[in-house]
């Protein structure tokens, strides 16, 4: 395990928590229902978590 770096799954699980957190919150004040809002925020979540991701890959290899 040389050259680990444990900040990036940290960082991929805070993004994705706050992503989700962040547009079901939006969708609630702008008068989505509850159920409506978390599952936009779910989606929300695996976007940012798979763009995060891919980002990462792209950059770790330069």
């Amino acid at each position: 395990m040389r050259r680990y770096n444990f900040i990036r799954p940290l960082l991929l699980i805070a993004i994705a928590l706050l992503t989700k957190s962040l547009v079901t919150n939006l969708c609630m004040v702008f008068g989505l229902g509850q159920e409506t809002a978390s599952n936009l925020g779910f989606i929300a979540m695996i976007a940012a978590a798979l763009i995060f991701y891919t980002r990462i890959k792209k950059n770790r290899h330069k």
